[in-house]
């Protein structure tokens, strides 16, 4: 596919990513998009009436979650417009309701998210490089973190590929948004609104897409906001017949998708209105397309094409398909003829996918295992079938079978063929292949931005003969298996280094000069792997042994290894870097999966590294009771520094002798998260009571499963410290949780990372002392993030600091700040 067409690999249905068609909707289509489209009668009746449709709408947000998933849907497949959601970032930023993954992890994970969110709304999918860095309570610090410009260029680039008629933002433009990322995307988009129009604009992407001027850019209504204006009102909660769902029913399973959100939505039926007001361009005043040609009478030389959509829709034979496909093959070529090179391929790419499902014909790619070193060659399986009387000859497969050995395709008889392909480069997702500051990623190749994941490797070309209309297709190499529980379950292909590293500490804590034992766990992923191991320190650290040789017989084989680090007296933070040599080249990638049911299994390639801390640190007491919540890293750490941490279940906070634990810590979002905690609660204040120390990590306001979460009453706000370098001021210096066993001082929160505190309480009892306070920029000083209030003979604690993500991070004074919490009332 030619670079300039990137981003035209439009879908019949809906959109998974580059160069994918779509299964029929479902949690999670078994294909993933990845083989031929098969889609049921009422699905193909609704694509041949998408033909007939030549508009397009772009909407334009910020994170994963925040498009309006039932305009999409409306949109998508009530209007039949070609529909896209560009959201600025992949959302990494958040917090994660499903695991312990965060940033760059949680971006994959929302990134997906979106995708299977799409699946099911029919609208297409894009992104900037922005990174989500956390929440920013302004345009003007979200804009200097972002880069401006680079982000200004994305959308105009996504705007120019898309070409969309009219443009719509979730978001005001002003203080009414709510967070400085949704301000940000809309001032963006209306700053691109024209500047796609304006070829002085970004000169450099007219080299492969021509400057695109919108008929409007338009706010949908966000909590009743309006720009200027009268605002049109639409609604939007028709049935669709042939779906047999409304799309408040579609978009509450899209919604759902969005899991790590906590976003499960119900569905809702009946009328339901819509606003939009004027940003720019011409404010339309009866539907979102007035002054718009949405027929093909806008396409030049397509007179023919609008007769034979009609009829094709008029002919259409639910119960025999086939009988379409000499209309398509028709259709076919007449697009072929056109001038309009944008909607000539948008509409060549659907017609091309009804051919197939109409045909009945189905073919795919797979390989005979999920991986392959980046060295090796991969074994190709392909299999062709046509499932009715449609005559169809197989040209050609590429790898697989030589042009020119023509085989006729057999009504209901498989024909299969085998190749081998070479790879050439790592399945990393391209906007991590290298470092990147904290607001954008780093893409060198423009040519992928926008794109939700990579460009597919390896592809198989075919060539059929249909109803004696040559026509050629591509297919991503997959992998497919059968899950005894499952089913089958497709998942793309991993291309993958010839041996991994993987360390058993992300950060490897040094608090008493003793040597800290690290192991690294070496995979192969090709046969006969021998090299050399070599950890690669930073300046002031030691490790023995200084490398290790190794050999691995077969693929998939491992070997541990274990190394003793030291640091010196003047070891500044550092880090250790795993290299492998393996044939003459060096590798340091350790191989990292993430796996829910509800989106396909994200594999992907970070450093293998571990980051060097010295922390001058004493714990206060050593056995750890711990309540999982949402999901942290926090008891793996604690772990590090020397604790003895138990993850408690239910059954052993009512049932078990809490006083063996000299503290007991709840994590992130556990009042929110837990249904039991309204019954544990009277055991785990009697153990407060009796001296043990209680410590609770932070939760949102809803849903709370009970209103009073320490021994006296406090709310949970929405109050937050954004800025991680805003100025503390130790409120009570001398209280003992700022002074035992570590002497805090406020150099204690010098290194941060993306921000201090979140959710603060308010309306807080005057039984608890209010430890800190702190403030972003500009704001007044608050002082809800750490509170605590002595109760019986122990000591609760309420925290709403991001431990969370300074520990795993390896922040000094975050340790020493959270050891003392957890120490026993003096």
């Amino acid at each position: 596919m030619k670079p300039a067409s990137l981003f035209f690999a439009a879908l019949l249905l809906s959109t998974a990513s580059y160069s994918q068609t779509v299964s029929k909707p479902g949690p999670l289509p078994p294909a993933l998009g990845l083989t031929s489209p098969q889609l049921n009668a009422a699905e193909i009746k609704l694509a041949l009436k998408k033909l007939d449709v030549v508009g397009s709408v772009l909407y334009v947000a910020a994170h994963p979650d925040d498009e309006n998933t039932r305009l999409l849907s409306w949109l998508a497949k009530e209007k039949l417009y070609r529909t896209g959601y560009l959201s600025l970032t992949r959302g990494d930023g958040g917090q994660n309701l499903i695991g312990n993954e965060q940033s760059e992890q949680l971006g994959l994970i929302r990134t997906q998210e979106l995708l299977a969110a799409r699946r099911m709304d029919g609208a297409e999918q894009f992104f900037t490089r922005a990174n989500d860095f956390g929440f920013s309570k302004t345009a003007g610090e979200t804009l200097r973190i972002w880069n401006k410009e680079h982000i200004l260029a994305d959308i105009v680039w996504v705007i120019r590929k898309f070409r969309p008629d009219v443009i719509i933002t979730r978001f005001t433009d002003d203080a009414r948004a709510g967070h400085g990322h949704h301000q940000s995307s809309s001032i963006l988009a209306q700053e691109a609104f024209s500047a796609a129009a304006d070829p002085a604009k970004f000169p450099e992407q007219l080299k492969y897409v021509k400057i695109w001027q919108a008929r409007c850019i338009l706010l949908n209504g966000f909590n009743g906001a309006t720009a200027s204006g009268t605002p049109l009102k639409i609604d939007i909660g028709q049935y669709n017949k042939l779906l047999g769902k409304g799309y408040g029913e579609i978009a509450a399973q899209s919604r759902s998708n969005h899991k790590s959100q906590g976003f499960g939505s119900a569905s809702q039926r009946g009328t339901a209105t819509e606003s939009f007001s004027l940003w720019k361009g011409i404010m339309p005043t009866t539907s979102l397309m007035d002054g718009v040609e949405t027929s093909w009478s806008r396409v030049p030389g397509s007179s023919k094409i609008q007769s034979l959509i009609s009829q094709l829709n008029k002919e259409f034979d639910a119960e025999n398909p086939d009988r379409s496909v000499a209309g398509l093959v028709q259709l076919l070529t007449e697009l072929e003829g056109l001038k309009d090179d944008y909607w000539k391929e948008l509409k060549i790419k659907e017609v091309k996918d009804l051919l197939l499902t109409c045909a009945g014909l189905w073919f795919e790619s797979y390989a005979d295992r999920p991986t392959y070193a980046v060295t090796d060659s991969v074994n190709v399986n392909t299999q062709v079938i046509k499932r009715s009387p449609v005559p169809v000859r197989l040209n050609y497969v590429n790898p697989g079978l030589t042009a020119g050995k023509i085989a006729d395709v057999a009504e209901n008889q498989p024909l299969s063929y085998n190749a081998r392909m070479g790879v050439s480069k790592l399945t990393q997702p391209y906007y991590l292949e290298k470092p990147h500051p904290i607001g954008e990623y780093t893409v060198d190749d423009p040519l992928l931005i926008g794109h939700p994941e990579n460009p597919d490797q390896l592809l198989v070309d075919f060539s059929f003969v249909i109803a004696g209309k040559q026509v050629s297709y591509r297919r991503p190499v997959v992998y497919k298996f059968a899950d005894q529980v499952k089913g089958e379950i497709y998942r793309p292909l991993e291309i993958t280094p010839p041996v991994t590293a993987m360390l058993s500490k992300k950060v490897l804590l040094v608090a008493d000069n003793q040597p800290k034992e690290l192991t690294v766990s070496l995979k192969s992923y090709k046969n006969n792997a021998t090299g050399v191991l070599t950890p690669v320190l930073s300046e002031g650290w030691k490790v023995e042994p200084a490398s290790a040789k190794f050999t691995l017989a077969s693929a998939g084989d491992q070997q541990n290894f274990k190394f003793m680090v030291t640091s010196s007296a003047k070891a500044e933070p550092g880090k250790l870097v795993a290299s492998v040599t393996v044939d003459g080249k060096d590798y340091t990638k350790e191989i990292k999966t993430i796996q829910y049911d509800h989106i396909p299994a994200i594999t992907y390639f970070p450093e293998a590294e571990a980051k060097l801390v010295k922390l001058d640190l004493k714990l206060g007491g050593r056995k750890i009771g711990y309540l999982a919540g949402a999901g942290d890293l926090v008891p793996e750490m604690l772990t590090q520094v020397g604790y003895q941490v138990t993850m408690l279940t239910d059954d052993q906070v009512m049932n078990g002798d809490l006083s063996a634990y000299d503290a007991i810590v709840t994590g992130v979002r556990t009042y929110n998260v837990n249904a039991q905690m309204r019954y544990e609660q009277p055991k785990l204040l009697s153990y407060v009571e009796n001296g043990g120390t209680l410590v609770v990590q932070y939760n949102v306001n809803r849903p709370l499963v009970m209103n009073q979460v320490g021994p006296y009453p406090f709310s949970i706000g929405s109050e937050r410290v954004t800025e991680e370098d805003a100025k503390v001021t130790l409120l009570q210096p001398e209280h003992p949780l700022l002074n035992y066993p570590n002497k805090i001082t406020v150099k204690d929160f010098d290194g941060w990372i993306q921000e201090r505190g979140i959710y603060f309480p308010t309306a807080i009892d005057p039984k608890y002392q209010s430890l800190l306070s702190m403030a972003d920029r500009g704001e007044n000083t608050g002082s809800g993030s750490l509170i605590a209030a002595d109760y019986g003979k122990g000591r609760f604690v309420y925290t709403s600091l991001v431990f969370f993500r300074e520990l795993p991070a390896g922040v000094p004074g975050a340790y020493r700040l959270f050891v003392n919490l957890m120490a026993k009332k003096q």
